[in-house]
């Protein structure tokens, strides 16, 4: 049984932006399986009741940046894995970085003990454009 952990995004020059709750999150998780339930909580919201914009970690393909999120040109389902890809990617350029209780986390399969109150912070560099 998971715990449920809240995800604050923070933009680089740290504002707060968007607060996410994740429910059944492992409490010894890796880097990347925390990105990817992320990735994929987001696309399920998305995909339930899709909108103009998405306001995920990283833009779909085709789409464009827009203040809260990013565009999709037309409605359409998005593929969560392939999301999933395209931020994990963004991490290895240094799209990102994330804050796990105040200790910057540097390797996707870095194990995190995370708890309820763990403070989970995405610190956005730039507009996230994916692959």
């Amino acid at each position: 049984m998971g715990i449920t952990v809240t995800i604050i995004d923070v933009s680089g020059a740290g504002r707060v932006g968007a607060t996410t709750l994740l429910e059944g999150v492992s409490s010894r998780s890796t880097l990347r399986d925390l990105v990817r339930t992320r990735v994929r909580d987001e696309v399920a919201r998305f995909n339930a009741a899709p909108q103009p914009i998405f306001r995920g970690l990283v833009m779909p393909e085709g789409g464009s940046p827009a203040e809260d999120g990013f565009r999709v040109p037309r409605q359409r389902q998005l593929d969560w894995e392939r999301q999933a890809d395209r931020a994990i990617e963004a991490f290895g350029r240094n799209g990102f970085f994330v804050l796990v209780d105040d200790r910057q986390v540097t390797e996707l399969d870095e194990e995190l003990e995370l708890t309820a109150d763990s403070d989970i912070r995405f610190v956005r560099l730039v507009q996230l454009v994916g692959g």
